[in-house]
């Protein structure tokens, strides 16, 4: 079965990138350019994995992501942030949020966001 992604990203090149390369891939991607429809495609697609930008218009990706974790599903749901900032502070505070990776942009390529969000979704039975 295909697994289900949403990429949260205002770049809308990047987000395209991204978008098309996880399509190449064999998921099922949806997509949204801000965090308030992320969180709305969030709820109503219910993703295997988000990956999500911080820099994102009006409200950022780390608040965002609070606002999801107080929903049941939203508790649990596995987030990579995929960010410009390595700052630590953010580092930080995304990790006691409750992300399972930060990937910085600049120091990371297409192929290994793929890589590592298939590594996320296998399942531990293989």
């Amino acid at each position: 079965m295909k697994k289900q992604i949403l990429i949260i990203e205002d770049e809308q090149v990047l987000l395209e990138l991204l978008s098309d390369k996880f399509k190449d891939s064999g998921f099922i991607v949806s997509e949204a350019t801000s965090a308030e429809d992320g969180i709305k495609k969030a709820l109503q697609n219910l993703p295997d994995l988000i990956l999500l930008d911080i820099l994102l218009p009006k409200m950022n990706g780390l608040t965002m992501l609070k606002k999801l974790r107080q929903d049941p599903w939203g508790e649990t749901v596995p987030v990579i942030i995929l960010s410009n900032l390595s700052d630590q502070k953010k580092v930080s505070e995304a990790i006691e949020i409750g992300v399972y990776d930060f990937l910085v942009k600049s120091e990371v390529k297409l192929a290994d966001i793929v890589k590592q969000v298939s590594e996320v979704l296998q399942p531990e039975d293989h």
